[in-house]
């Protein structure tokens, strides 16, 4: 066979790349042609590429779909295009001006909510096309940014958020800095401050680069979490890459890598499911950024570019199998010793709600605030609630994975102020709040998000009230049950690790997993499909009457479903 031959059918053979890859490649590093379509008045949205394009400048062009009803009325019709707008936020961060701030550029420019995600950071929605320089003007004025906070690079990186006096807390959120900084894109940089700033053009877009993300940037998605084992608060299980802080003698020492963690699947297609991170060794603090670099390094090379839906560090991981992905970890792009993983099992997750001391006579209070959404309604005025708060007292502010607020630097002489300001804005605290709701958490999905096939921020909450009455009935209203509800089976709630995962599959339908573990240790399992939503409180009802009776000791209850069994369970759900 000639080489010509053998080259021609080499590239017969090769999978066709994915659409966004040209997008990426023809995009001039993630320029495109955004600043003339936002530029453009006469246009209420931009074309497929750029909003593949800019989904690394943070933002995701969206359809209210509440209004898809109006279509064809009064004059209405077509889509109603509007834009959501994610903070990249390391740690969930934010100093007193810039939350107040950010309280103002959602009043001004979006729908008067802000939203905590599910990876620490905010969420403006509701956002015109002609609002969003000035929005993303206004976030950049306070130091902070949007650029990375979606797209194919790396997302937000997490860390437990708790301002604890401790060398490990400190060392896992200064090491969460460092890795977002190294892992930031260069060249999209320049083309986000030319775009959005107005800022001069420093460079021919031609003479880029992307050390190292290279031209086309990664794959898919890449997510980083800290964690420590007596704290998972951030599931780092959940995760492309993780580590596990360790500790010696009382002394921080290093971390415990973990690689290979994710949600996502895609109904009827099997060759997509949800994976936990796989252990990989231990690295020392000065590692980090390194071991951070070699990973993204990796699935930029190895990761999937002609199916999207495949293309995350998880596959490459299930494809290969640890003991590959180790070798080549090490042997390729992890230039450091391989060392065995020290023993550090994950034993537990705070919520951190309610007032925690910070030391030196300061404190903290932790807020829940069901599904993220911060807002005024009725008598609970939230969003008013926190403004005034920090305003009066200048705390910073910090988010949480589990969708709360933590206010950071009361003194001891604050907190009864405080506690009667909680109680002037309607704001309920910790202690008076039903455990199930605190563990609970849902996606946006309808009306924002375009691939949600069922509502859930606005059903979980009466499911929660639900099952909070049937709980407390048979003496189970302190018990740490996790529930998360998404509204497709993307799984940005991260509801295959909880121990009941509710998906939407449609309509008013939901699948409904059972047995995960509410420290994100293991994932749990499809009970039932297409389960009516007026159902899924009566049904699991009776596994909580079976759990009452039958635990061991101190036994949660996806340690329970675990250990009677997939098959049991069914039978007790269906009954």
């Amino acid at each position: 066979m000639s080489s010509e031959t053998a080259t021609a059918t080499a590239t017969e053979t090769e999978p066709k790349l994915s659409p966004v890859e040209g997008h990426k490649s023809e995009s001039k590093f993630l320029r495109g042609t955004l600043a003339e379509e936002f530029a453009d008045a006469s246009l209420d949205h931009i074309n497929d590429a750029n909003k593949s394009l800019i989904k690394f400048h943070g933002s995701y062009q969206q359809e209210d779909r509440d209004a898809r009803k109006n279509r064809g009325k009064g004059g209405v019709s077509g889509k109603a295009y509007m834009f959501m707008i994610r903070l990249k936020l390391p740690g969930g961060k934010l100093t007193p001006d810039q939350y107040l701030k950010m309280d103002e550029l959602c009043q001004n420019y979006g729908n008067s909510t802000l939203r905590i995600t599910t990876r620490q950071s905010f969420q403006f929605h509701g956002v015109m096309k002609e609002n969003m320089k000035s929005l993303l003007q206004g976030i950049n004025k306070t130091l902070l940014t949007t650029l990375g906070g979606c797209g194919d690079v790396n997302r937000n990186v997490l860390a437990c958020p708790a301002p604890i006096p401790d060398a490990l807390h400190k060392q896992q959120m200064d090491d969460c800095q460092k890795v977002a900084t190294a892992l930031t894109p260069k060249a999209a940089k320049q083309a986000y401050h030319e775009i959005w700033m107005d800022d001069e053009k420093l460079t021919n877009p031609e003479d880029d680069e992307e050390p190292l993300y290279g031209p086309t940037y990664l794959p898919r998605k890449f997510k980083i979490a800290f964690s420590m084992p007596d704290d998972n608060c951030t599931d780092i299980l959940a995760n492309c890459l993780g580590y596990l802080a360790i500790t010696e003698n009382g002394k921080p020492i290093g971390y415990n890598l973990y690689a290979g963690g994710g949600q996502g699947q895609t109904n009827s297609m099997a060759t997509t499911y949800p994976l936990l991170a796989q252990p990989i060794g231990f690295i020392h603090f000065d590692e980090v950024v390194d071991a951070a670099e070699a990973m993204v390094k990796l699935f930029r090379d190895h990761g999937n570019r002609a199916d999207r839906k495949r293309a995350r560090l998880k596959y490459v991981m299930h494809d290969w199998g640890v003991e590959k992905f180790r070798e080549v970890f090490y042997g390729e792009y992890f230039n450091h010793p391989q060392r065995p993983l020290k023993d550090a099992p994950i034993t537990g997750l705070d919520l951190h709600l309610g007032w925690h001391s910070m030391g030196d006579g300061k404190w903290f209070l932790g807020v829940s605030v069901e599904n993220g959404r911060i807002k005024d309604e009725g008598q609970m005025r939230l969003r008013a609630g926190l403004r005034a708060i920090v305003e009066r007292f200048k705390v910073d502010v910090r988010l949480t994975t589990q969708q709360d607020i933590l206010l950071c630097g009361f003194s001891t002489a604050d907190r009864g102020a405080v506690d009667s300001m909680l109680n002037e804005y309607g704001i309920p605290r910790e202690e008076t709040l039903p455990m199930v709701q605190k563990w609970s958490m849902a996606c946006p999905a309808i009306p924002t998000c375009g691939l949600a096939i069922t509502e859930s921020e606005r059903s979980l909450p009466s499911v929660v009230r639900q099952l909070e009455k049937v709980l407390v009935d048979l003496g189970l209203g302190g018990e740490p049950i996790s529930v998360r509800m998404t509204g497709c089976p993307n799984g940005c709630a991260r509801p295959y690790q909880s121990e009941i995962g509710l998906v939407g599959r449609g309509g008013t339908k939901y699948t409904v997993y059972i047995g995960g573990d509410s420290f994100g240790r293991r994932l749990n399992t499809e009970v039932q499909d297409s389960v009516p939503i007026e159902q899924i409180a009566p049904r699991l009802a009776k596994v909580f009457t079976a759990f009452k009776a039958e635990r061991t000791g101190n036994e949660l209850f996806g340690s329970y479903c675990e250990r009677i069994g997939l098959d049991r369970v069914k039978e007790l759900f269906s009954a």
